[in-house]
């Protein structure tokens, strides 16, 4: 059965154009002009990854996050017309997987499609549980645990923390760590690593100023140490 995308946008020449490209790739696309009208069509669609605008009447696309992320985890990836890095920021925040600014090369969202995709099909062999320090990652069941406690992490977040978890004490660049993220290290995309990394921190570390996991090492990116958190 194919997998199915909702694309969101008010534009309808905009998702004529990538139902034609999304179908060409295999996938089964659904459409909503707004984001009222996506929490309908997603509720009963059920898709396994959203394009979402973030500029739209009605509920734009923030408001739609805000809303469905309470509901579902769908891998989101947004298109925003805006440059500023503070409306990017903001999409990530409300747990975006990436983003692609208009105008866009449809080749370069396909891929990113892709990526995200792959990322929540993981092959059977590769399903596995990682214990580092206190955390308890399970694979199988996309599940956290940090002293017991579970935590509910964006699936680019998740596959941030099994990178990390996998090879503690290896220094990841931003560029290593969004390839892992999105299957493809775009050069001007690299920074949404540290809002991911900062979304993560609030989550895992008992006090994210003074990140005991996950540690930033100044000019290079960042690394897993775990026995600093244990001498903590």
């Amino acid at each position: 059965m194919p997998q199915t995308i909702l694309v969101v946008d008010d534009e309808a020449r905009l998702r004529d154009m990538l139902r034609v490209y999304l179908e060409q790739e295999g996938y089964r696309v659904a459409e909503a002009a707004n984001g009222r009208e996506a929490l309908y069509v997603a509720r009963y669609e059920k898709p396994d990854l959203i394009i979402l605008d973030l500029m739209m009447p009605e509920m734009n696309g923030t408001e739609f996050m805000r809303a469905f992320s309470k509901e579902a985890e769908t891998p989101v990836i947004m298109l925003t017309a805006k440059v500023e890095d503070q409306d990017k920021i903001l999409g990530l925040e409300l747990g975006a997987d990436d983003y692609v600014t208009k105008p866009f090369n449809v080749r370069e969202l396909m891929a990113r499609v892709r990526a995200v995709l792959r990322r929540i099909q993981r092959p059977a062999q590769e399903a596995e549980v990682l214990r580092v320090a206190d955390i308890v990652l399970d694979r199988a069941s996309a599940t956290v645990r940090v002293g017991g406690r579970p935590v509910d992490l964006t699936p680019s977040e998740f596959e941030l923390l099994a990178t990390f978890m996998a090879t503690p004490g290896r220094v990841f660049s931003r560029l290593d760590l969004l390839d892992r993220v999105s299957g493809d290290a775009y050069e001007g995309y690299e920074r949404t690593i540290d809002v991911h990394i900062r979304n993560l921190r609030t989550k895992i570390e008992p006090d994210p100023k003074h990140p005991q996991y996950i540690e930033t090492v100044y000019g290079m990116g960042y690394r897993f140490t775990p026995d600093k958190a244990s001498a903590g």
